[in-house]
């Protein structure tokens, strides 16, 4: 009789275990409780391509879901900001606009309502070549800037 209680301490952390990953398996699939890729981001002139010298620095949040929509919010300081986008390259490259946000206040950028990436811009997403950088009259390329990382 005492082999028994050994087997069943197993069998009932067995079925605890299992019943755990049911409940997030779950929890994964309800609205609102997907999992997404939020990140905060600190954009700098010396991130950008090529390194703007610049007293002016960016912070924000930017949040990639897996059904690929986007949101972002981007604040600057010591800048007068004119665009703020999220571009398509990798690190040390420059390359083309795929979420261009709209200015909310002043310095302050979004991602508009119902952003999303195609497909090939996640993959890019996930490989980390997408940037978030703002745009000023005295550096129409770029002032500030920010790599994405998955």
């Amino acid at each position: 009789m005492k082999a028994a209680v050994p087997c069943k301490r197993r069998t009932v952390r067995a079925l605890a275990a299992a019943g755990a990953l049911a409940v997030l398996g779950a929890c994964s699939s309800m609205p609102g409780m997907m999992s997404m890729y939020s990140q905060s981001v600190a954009l700098a002139g010396s991130n950008e391509v090529p390194p703007v010298s610049t007293p002016a620095s960016g912070s924000g949040t930017v949040t990639i879901r897996p059904d690929m929509t986007v949101s972002a919010k981007i604040t600057v300081t010591g800048m007068t900001a004119t665009a703020a986008h999220i571009h398509q390259a990798a690190a040390g490259a420059n390359g083309p606009v795929v979420v261009p946000f709209t200015k909310t206040a002043d310095n302050t950028f979004e991602a508009p309502s119902g952003a999303k990436l195609t497909e090939a811009q996640y993959a890019a997403y996930k490989a980390g070549n997408l940037y978030v950088n703002v745009h000023s009259a005295a550096h129409p390329g770029g002032e500030v800037r920010a790599q994405l990382r998955p």
